[in-house]
């Protein structure tokens, strides 16, 4: 069994449990949570988070975004763990997981437990996205409004 130190003495090196990109993001969710600015102005951090983006990534941010924001204007862009985010009532309901943070081979959409898409005993909340064609813009679209009720 490994002493507590052993951690700390393997520093920089590959070990198991988080992936130092999961540990960006945990570092970045710490961030978010001491920043008042990022509560002020959630729209300029989510429009940064997704600037920093690459390719498809981007653009699909951008169309996610826009999705969003004219099904559910209600909800407050924010980001969470460096993601785009949407909240109602300081919950995040929506958010964005793009391919290039954990280096996935598709981005996803993803639902919290805040929203309300609840079917019988056994639903999806995550989605994975790889191009929005009107088909992906209207079913967006529905699921963006059944989760915000």
């Amino acid at each position: 069994m490994a002493d507590k130190g052993s951690a700390k003495k393997g520093a920089g090196k590959s070990q198991p449990g988080f992936s130092a990109e999961e540990r960006a993001a945990m570092r970045q969710r710490a961030q978010e949570l001491k920043s008042q600015a990022a509560k002020k102005d959630g729209e300029a951090a989510v429009r940064a988070a997704i600037a920093a983006m690459k390719g498809t990534d981007r653009v699909l941010a951008e169309q996610i975004h826009a999705i969003v924001k004219a099904t559910a204007p209600n909800l407050v862009p924010r980001t969470w763990y460096g993601f785009p985010a949407y909240a109602k009532d300081d919950e995040v309901v929506c958010f964005f997981q793009f391919a290039g943070k954990f280096k996935t081979r598709y981005a996803t959409l993803g639902f919290s437990d805040a929203s309300k898409l609840d079917d019988g005993r056994m639903w999806p909340v995550t989605y994975a996205v790889t191009e929005i064609t009107p088909a992906e813009e209207t079913r967006i679209a529905a699921l963006v409004r059944k989760a915000v009720g």
